[in-house]
């Protein structure tokens, strides 16, 4: 019997079944992604409700975005970014305890969503509550050690009612 012929044949098929895994789990770890970002609407004609509901939040038609944000968490209520633009749209329509509500539920599904921490701190801030505001901070330095955008705006919130607050 030729035994280097069969080491060979075994080595062959071992390499072409790791290569196979490789390939395989390649593609796997790119579906389970860390990455935050959303994928894009279903076709650029007809926009999904996400992508319309912060079009709306930026351009400030805060009663539009809630109405099309609804319909998001109703079909995903684990969507953490959803919820964060719920919370950011009632705060500006002055809705304080919805606005509550919506920022909890995001920070429920995602307690390191960077946004939610920072909109809930303003939020703290509107309803006169600096302490609150202040944990929120902390929150925020602790996700951004080497800072982040969030961070640098929720401090220049935070320094903003100080400075208010001091005058009377």
């Amino acid at each position: 019997m030729n035994y280097q012929f069969i080491i060979r044949a075994v080595l062959n098929k071992l390499i072409r079944v790791l290569a196979l895994i490789l390939v395989s789990a390649s593609t796997v770890m790119a579906a389970g992604s860390s990455s935050t970002s959303r994928p894009p609407a279903s076709s650029p004609a007809q926009p999904a409700p996400y992508d319309l509901g912060v079009k709306a939040v930026q351009a400030g038609d805060y009663a539009r975005a809630l109405s099309l944000l609804q319909k998001v968490v109703q079909t995903d209520p684990r969507d953490a970014d959803a919820w964060n633009y719920i919370g950011f749209s009632h705060r500006h329509l002055k809705q304080f305890d919805q606005s509550l509500a919506a920022y909890q539920k995001a920070l429920g599904i995602n307690p390191d969503h960077r946004g939610a921490n920072e909109y809930l701190g303003e939020l703290y801030l509107q309803m006169d509550d600096p302490g609150k505001a202040q944990d929120r901070l902390g929150k925020l330095g602790a996700l951004c050690p080497s800072g982040c955008k969030e961070l640098d705006d929720l401090k220049k919130a935070v320094k903003a009612y100080e400075s208010a607050h001091k005058k009377g």
